[in-house]
């Protein structure tokens, strides 16, 4: 593992997504993060068919190690409070104010290190009309407006992963980075705070853009139909995406590789404007002839012309693609109880090198002992 966050220490007592990605995150840049969690039960993601090892919970769990702990014991706040002393930072994902209630709020827990980085994820934020409200994931991409931009009006449902989670994950992240290096300046740790509706506001910037400078409301075609984006199905029932953007030759080598060479002289397809004024018409058009190949024949022709495409893989398929394999994307280790862990690496490399190594996501106060352990030689 390319460890360029070596020797820094992180405790985390986060649950679900947000506050777990932010610690894996640190930890796959080699941070030493302990997983601060309740005794039995540990994080609620861990819950999976009657045992605490769930496909959620290892999503956002490697590279961590598990301690748990019962802070409502004199004996165990103890332990918590050694492992803040020596720690750098600190993330939790609790409601507001619970923190406090927990007696791991920033005033007290920064009394006791100076040098701590506290980080507080919430769903709207610490104060406000709606900070003591529920968020989930698919509330804050409703409450940023990025929702609007997913949900097809013709059929509308929810799609897609927890995109608010994750990326709120990585704005904690993000922020207690930036922390840390003004701390190497300055010997004193901050307050982070992140909610996931202003981590989404800010992702859905592109939006709110639109909206500011030509009052416009974008929808979820809005941006696909001016880049030129298409998913097509092929003969053998797979499907292949296409992004045109504005440049002619990818026109004209689309154009070459259906067989088609005077489709864009056609006046409603001749320009950018008059493809974005007849999308509709354009995707019947190319649907139809999309279906007289399969998949593979399209990925070639398409290539062979310099035409931006790429196979619209499901999961099963992502990782088996010659360059996926060339980037070493996948990466395993083996859990000497839980057996073989595989995941996608961080996908940051540093002078070349990848980060192929990981720690696979640890049992539940699998680490307890060694890090009270560790404690005790440290603080007698």
């Amino acid at each position: 593992m390319i460890q360029v966050l070596h020797g820094l220490k992180v405790v985390e007592q986060g649950t679900f997504i947000t506050g777990p990605a932010a610690g894996m995150l640190l930890g796959d840049l080699g941070a030493d993060v302990i997983k601060v969690e309740q005794p039995v039960t540990g994080d609620p993601f861990r819950a999976f068919k009657n045992g605490l090892y769930s496909p959620h919970y290892q999503t956002y769990n490697r590279n961590k190690r598990s301690i748990t702990l019962d802070t409502k014991t004199s004996a165990d706040r103890e332990v918590l409070d050694a492992l803040i002393a020596e720690a750098d930072v600190y993330i939790q994902n609790f409601r507001p104010g619970v923190a406090e209630k927990l007696g791991v709020g920033a005033e007290r827990l920064q009394a006791l290190n100076p040098k701590l980085v506290y980080v507080a994820i919430s769903g709207f934020g610490a104060t406000g009309p709606a900070a003591g409200r529920p968020a989930y994931d698919t509330v804050a991409q409703a409450a940023s407006g990025f929702l609007h931009l997913l949900v097809n009006p013709e059929n509308p449902r929810v799609v897609g992963p927890a995109i608010a989670d994750s990326l709120t994950g990585f704005y904690a992240a993000y922020g207690a980075l930036g922390a840390l290096f003004e701390r190497s300046r300055t010997g004193v740790g901050r307050k982070v705070e992140v909610s996931m509706l202003e981590a989404m506001a800010h992702f859905n910037l592109d939006a709110f853009t639109h909206f500011f400078q030509v009052d416009e409301v974008m929808g979820p075609y809005s941006r696909p139909s001016v880049s030129q984006s298409y998913v097509l199905r092929c003969a053998d029932d797979k499907w292949i995406a296409l992004h045109m953007s504005s440049p002619e030759k990818f026109w004209r080598g689309l154009a070459v590789a259906i067989e088609q060479p005077d489709i864009f002289a056609d006046e409603r397809f001749a320009t950018r404007d008059a493809r974005i004024d007849n999308q509709e018409t354009l995707i019947r058009l190319l649907g139809e002839r999309f279906l007289t190949q399969p998949r593979d024949e399209w990925c070639r022709r398409l290539q062979r012309e310099d035409v931006p495409n790429a196979p619209m893989y499901d999961t099963s398929e992502a990782l088996e693609d010659p360059q996926a394999k060339h980037l070493q994307l996948m990466t395993s280790a083996e859990h000497p109880v839980m057996g073989l862990f595989r995941t996608v690496r961080s996908p940051v490399s540093f002078d070349g090198e990848r980060a192929l190594e990981v720690r696979p996501p640890p049992m539940l106060g699998e680490h307890s002992d060694e890090i009270r352990a560790a404690l005790k030689r440290r603080w007698k």
